[in-house]
């Protein structure tokens, strides 16, 4: 049993930071891609950052620049700085990774349940 669990979310002024924690466990061999989606309400989910193992990052336009993916292979944990928040960030933020479980050959996705971040304005 493999699980993703967010933390860190909230609600900050405009301006303000934030920063998500994600931390998998369970059975792991491995995890490849991971990355953050957000869905704000009556929107479609949206990928927000990924990083891939080697640590290659990539970005939304709508926060590049402002927000900072990173990961800890170590502790298979995922980051994302927020900063010079704006009310459009509000979101439920997901952590997603593709993951291999130990005893398997293949990777699979998984999904954290969210984490609320609300910005006021």
């Amino acid at each position: 049993q493999v699980q993703l669990v967010e933390s860190g979310g909230g609600l900050v002024q405009a301006g303000g930071s934030l920063r998500l924690s994600c931390a998998a466990s369970g059975s792991i061999f491995s995890i490849n891609a991971m990355g953050w989606y957000r869905q704000a309400p009556g929107k479609q989910r949206e990928l927000v950052a990924a990083v891939t193992t080697g640590g290659r990052t990539s970005y939304a336009n709508s926060v590049l620049g402002r927000f900072t993916i990173s990961r800890d292979n170590r502790k298979n944990a995922l980051y994302l700085q927020m900063n010079s928040l704006k009310p459009e960030d509000t979101a439920v933020y997901q952590c997603n990774a593709e993951i291999t479980v130990a005893g398997t050959h293949y990777g699979m996705d998984y999904w954290g349940k969210g984490t609320l971040v609300t910005v006021s304005s």
